[in-house]
């Protein structure tokens, strides 16, 4: 638990959306919810749900919910992508946009999502990284405000629905060259340029491996030549791949589980024959098992060049 510690300054905002400008000394008197977020994190949408419910349950008691959108990749830069995210998520409380993340180096944060709890005097009295502890989240809540009442009833769907952690058991893999492992096989990886890739059956969970024509750079890997695809071995519930265009077209695919179209598997993304198409850099999601979890590997077809892909994570 922190003490005394009061909230820095949010000055650092390149911009702010549902709102004006928003500084701390302005929010003492109200107690105060800081959201760290990124369009993409499999891990905010899923705790997303509970900061929406949370804002609107206790508004009228004194608490503000900020939410500071610090990107992690460059194309989360977009304040239309950001606008974006914040209609389809349902977000109507304060939004700071930190593309140079300033306000995360003044919290000293390192994580999404992440919260920071502050009282009425703006004092940071705890802070949580990651999903859950929920209950004991909203109970502090309660406190700062001085309320004792029923918690509130959160319903999660979609992509937002809680992960199946009992048969989660591949990580969360980054494609670029900067932080990822490289592709299977690794022969020709390069950082700059490109080169030619030829997938590999049989993927072990957390694996991965490129066909066709790619460039690798540090964030990502793009596809030059229509034709290309991208092949994960996974074990999980749910599998999800951050994408974007390259250019101003969109870029249809499809999806392939076990060399069969995925069925009653397919995600919220993508049809019962696996096709889908990608309009825009966010966080797509591919498959949504409903029977028995085992090993298996998901390949996604891009049908045009120009696709950027830049991290697989699961559910």
């Amino acid at each position: 638990m922190l003490t005394r510690v009061h909230m820095p300054p949010l000055d650092g905002a390149s911009g702010w959306l549902n709102s004006g400008p928003l500084s701390a000394a302005a929010l003492r008197g109200h107690v105060v919810l800081v959201d760290f977020w990124t369009l993409t994190c499999i891990n905010w949408l899923r705790t997303a749900p509970w900061i929406r419910a949370w804002s609107r349950a206790y508004r009228a008691d004194g608490l503000l919910v900020v939410g500071v959108h610090t990107p992690e990749f460059s194309f989360e830069r977009s304040l239309d992508g950001v606008r974006q995210a914040i209609e389809v998520r349902g977000i109507d409380h304060p939004v700071a946009v930190d593309d140079d993340h300033r306000i995360w180096d003044a919290f000293g944060n390192h994580y999404w999502p992440a919260l920071y709890f502050v009282d009425a005097d703006g004092v940071i009295r705890d802070q949580y990284s990651g999903e859950g502890r929920y209950e004991e989240s909203e109970r502090l809540v309660q406190r700062l405000l001085g309320v004792d009442r029923e918690l509130v009833d959160v319903v999660a769907a979609g992509v937002e629905a809680a992960a199946d952690w009992a048969n989660l058991r591949t990580p969360e893999t980054y494609l670029g060259s900067g932080r990822g492992l490289p592709p299977v096989p690794p022969s020709g990886y390069a950082t700059d340029g490109s080169t030619s890739h030829t997938s590999s059956p049989g993927l072990r969970p957390g694996r991965w491996s490129l066909r066709g024509d790619w460039s690798v750079g540090a964030e990502s890997v793009r596809l030059r030549e229509a034709g290309g695809s991208i092949a994960i071995g996974f074990h999980a519930r749910d599998v999800h791949l951050v994408l974007a265009p390259g250019g101003r077209r969109p870029v249809p695919f499809r999806v392939v589980l076990d060399g069969e179209a995925p069925a009653s598997a397919h995600g919220l993304d993508v049809s019962e024959e696996g096709t889908g198409v990608l309009r825009e850099g966010r966080l797509y999601q591919l498959i949504r098992q409903q029977g028995p979890i085992r090993d298996r590997t998901l390949e996604v077809q891009f049908l045009e060049a120009g696709a950027d892909a830049y991290a697989s994570t699961f559910g």
